[in-house]
């Protein structure tokens, strides 16, 4: 890993690389994503790992998993150890792998864009965004938007991989391999988390990355992933989005107001939420799913714009096949 650059002088360009991954998923997506850069002389690769001061488990034990919700969803990350960034290096362009916890964007990554570290290196910078998570998105996007902007950054492209399996599927292998860290299919039900093809895909992204950054094109204002099927937004799980960000903001001020993390007087609230969140994903997401597939002859606008506006910026066009992408369907 080659040292960053604290001027901005003729040379190599300069790419920041963030990174935490909790269960490997996402180092494997950084990894294939950045060997494009990693084997082009003029380009030199600062690799910044984000450790919490108290790392997160995995496997997750259950309470644990449910108590990290609260601090989440408010956007109130637990501490990071240490960075080696100073916040007087520049860099030419920010790529900055994340998960979604609690729809909302995880709390090592947060914790870092709250750093007064981030709001000196991000200021001015192009920023790639990199999405790895089940297929609830959206809203935790528009939280990460607002966390960037608050650090003068440029987001210029955000790429999204999500669990190609049925939605009603992921709710029980996701958690099944977070709790258990056991991800292979079962009971005929598929494996959890991004298939090998999407994984490997990803190079595609580095190499036009690589080519954008040959030719200076990162300081523009368009997007550098055009045309690579960087995105594709499902608008049905919109309202569903919505009712579970509300409930865990709702919920989670209930139960900050009780304890701090891993308090003993707070884990009976942690308890009954993970029976109101069972009982929420068995009727809410069903319900608005069916309502929305009866209403879809009215509402095909209004999800023709919802999908519009979370392919922004690098969209979902694509002028071929891309490995390992699932066929979205029809609104």
């Amino acid at each position: 890993m080659n040292p960053p650059s604290s001027t901005r002088a003729s040379g190599p360009k300069r790419v920041l690389v963030l990174r935490y991954s909790q269960t490997g998923q996402l180092d494997a997506v950084t990894d294939r994503l950045i060997a494009p850069l990693k084997a082009d002389p003029a380009v030199t690769l600062h690799e910044e790992r984000l450790r919490p001061q108290k790392p997160f488990p995995y496997p997750w034990p259950l309470l644990r998993f449910f108590d990290a919700f609260p601090e989440s969803a408010h956007l109130q990350p637990a501490p990071l150890q240490p960075l080696a960034l100073t916040g007087d290096e520049r860099f030419d362009l920010v790529i900055l792998p994340w998960q979604v916890w609690f729809l909302a964007p995880s709390q090592p990554v947060t914790a870092f864009l709250q750093h007064p570290v981030a709001a000196r290196v991000l200021q001015g910078t192009p920023v790639v965004s990199v999405i790895a998570c089940r297929n609830m998105w959206m809203l935790a996007f528009d939280k990460f938007k607002a966390l960037l902007a608050a650090c003068g950054a440029r987001l210029i492209d955000n790429v999204v991989l999500t669990d190609p399996g049925p939605t009603w599927a992921t709710f029980i292998t996701t958690p099944r391999w977070l709790l258990t860290g056991r991800k292979g299919g079962f009971w005929g039900l598929p494996a959890a988390g991004l298939s090998p093809a999407q994984i490997d895909g990803c190079a595609r992204f580095g190499q036009a990355l690589r080519s954008a950054l040959a030719t200076d094109a990162e300081r523009g204002d368009g997007p550098l992933l055009a045309g690579l099927g960087a995105v594709q937004a499902e608008p049905r799980l919109f309202i569903s989005e919505k009712a579970g960000t509300r409930s865990f903001y709702l919920w989670g001020k209930l139960i900050r107001a009780v304890g701090g993390p891993g308090s003993a007087a707070r884990q009976p609230l942690v308890l009954l939420y993970v029976l109101f969140l069972f009982l929420l994903i068995i009727t809410v997401v069903p319900v608005s799913l069916t309502l929305q597939a009866l209403a879809r002859p009215w509402c095909r606008a209004w999800l023709h714009r919802i999908r519009a506006q979370y392919e922004l910026p690098s969209g979902s066009a694509t002028s071929g096949p891309l490995p390992g992408a699932p066929r979205r369907p029809s609104p």
